[in-house]
């Protein structure tokens, strides 16, 4: 048997996923079996459902602090953001995002024909263009509050205040589908107008996600069916995952510090160490405004895919910040943004941890990357 099989496997990809929480599991399994009924019926078992549900809405507004009638479930983040930013369509105005955010951000903007703003090489918003381009009417702005690739920390309130100096009246979205492991959304959306959540991301599982809105914010469906979630999301309740997504987040506020400070640690020792033993290689962004969780690393003289199968081969799970499309990679959009030539930015690595990342984890990335480029670097 190899070392890496006897090892197990090495999960360094927590922004795509985490395993759900094993406390959060067995809170959830009784809506899977038992207490099946549909929350839009009228009897017991239906009532019982519903009432899980608006307990969960209730956690999930004392976590982020938002009102419960603004929280609106949704099947994940990609909905949210859809749901946040195409339920201004009809608004007048445009709608702005910066170039580095997410796809599930970037092309609902790019369908209304929005504007996006320019990003420094650091990741950050280019405030300047931003003012520049709210000088035109302008019904919703929407910044990513962490990067899902770099890991970046954006300014929030930074952003609130351009808008309010210059353009009081447009509304401010957060794709915080990244953020909430990292920060305290309550302190840190505090002055957005809607927040994007998905489940999947922080121990719950996938198909859920959370809209939240501020009091007085209107919303045009884009579901339309049995009118759930108070007309502004039809579609049966997935009772058993909003049970799961109020409780993982409770736990994730309660946990949030520890983890960030030992997540913190296990980063800057992996990050340290990789860099102490590969040349050619260097952080995307600096660790002072990036989350704990995401570390992203370009290694010159290699390429992404190449890595990722030899990885793989030790059973190290990690992601690349870039897509094959017709059999050739493509650089990452975000790197793009961010001013990174070609040839450099198809070197990269995102390496992600969570909830579930052990310390052994670290142990082996820290032997198996350096390996890995080594050999890759040598077969050129």
């Amino acid at each position: 048997m190899s070392d890496s099989s006897r090892r197990g496997t090495t999960y360094l990809d927590c922004a795509a996923s985490t395993p759900i929480r094993p406390s959060v599991l067995e809170f959830m399994m009784p809506y899977l079996s038992d207490h099946y009924g549909n929350p839009s019926g009228a009897h017991r078992m239906a009532r019982r459902a519903r009432a899980a549900i608006d307990d969960s809405r209730e956690q999930v507004a004392e976590a982020i602090g938002f009102s419960p009638h603004g929280i609106v479930f949704t099947s994940g983040g990609t909905e949210s953001d859809n749901l946040g930013i195409r339920g201004f369509s009809d608004y007048p105005g445009a709608v702005i995002c910066p170039e580095s955010e997410h796809h599930a951000v970037l092309h609902p903007v790019e369908v209304l024909g929005g504007k996006k703003v320019r990003v420094t090489d650091e990741g950050q918003v280019d405030f300047d263009h931003l003012s520049e381009l709210l000088k035109s009417t302008t019904s919703l702005v929407s910044v990513m509050m962490v990067n899902n690739e770099s890991g970046a920390i954006c300014d929030l309130d930074k952003v609130a205040e351009v808008i309010e100096n210059v353009s009081p009246t447009t509304l401010l979205h957060t794709d915080a589908v990244q953020a909430v492991n990292w920060v305290d959304i309550k302190k840190a959306a505090a002055k957005a107008d809607l927040v994007s959540l998905s489940g999947h991301k922080f121990g719950a599982p996938k198909g859920v996600g959370v809209l939240a809105l501020r009091e007085g914010v209107a919303l045009q469906a884009q579901m339309l069916g049995g009118g759930q979630e108070a007309e502004r999301r039809s579609g049966t309740h997935n009772t058993a995952g909003i049970v799961a997504f109020g409780a993982a987040l409770a736990e994730l506020t309660l946990s949030r510090d520890s983890e960030i400070s030992r997540l913190t640690k296990e980063r800057d020792r992996l990050v340290d160490g990789l860099l102490a033993t590969i040349d050619r290689c260097a952080e995307t962004v600096p660790r002072s405004s990036r989350s704990a969780g995401i570390t992203q690393l370009v290694f010159e003289g290699i390429e992404s895919e190449a890595l990722l199968v030899l990885l793989e081969r030790d059973n190290v799970m990690a992601s690349a910040a870039a897509s094959c499309a017709s059999g050739a990679m493509e650089p990452s959009h975000v790197l793009a943004a961010m001013g990174m030539d070609r040839r450099t930015a198809a070197g990269s690595l995102r390496l992600s941890m969570g909830w579930c990342t052990k310390p052994a984890e670290i142990d082996v990335a820290l032997e198996v990357i350096p390996k890995a480029v080594e050999q890759l670097r040598g077969s050129l």
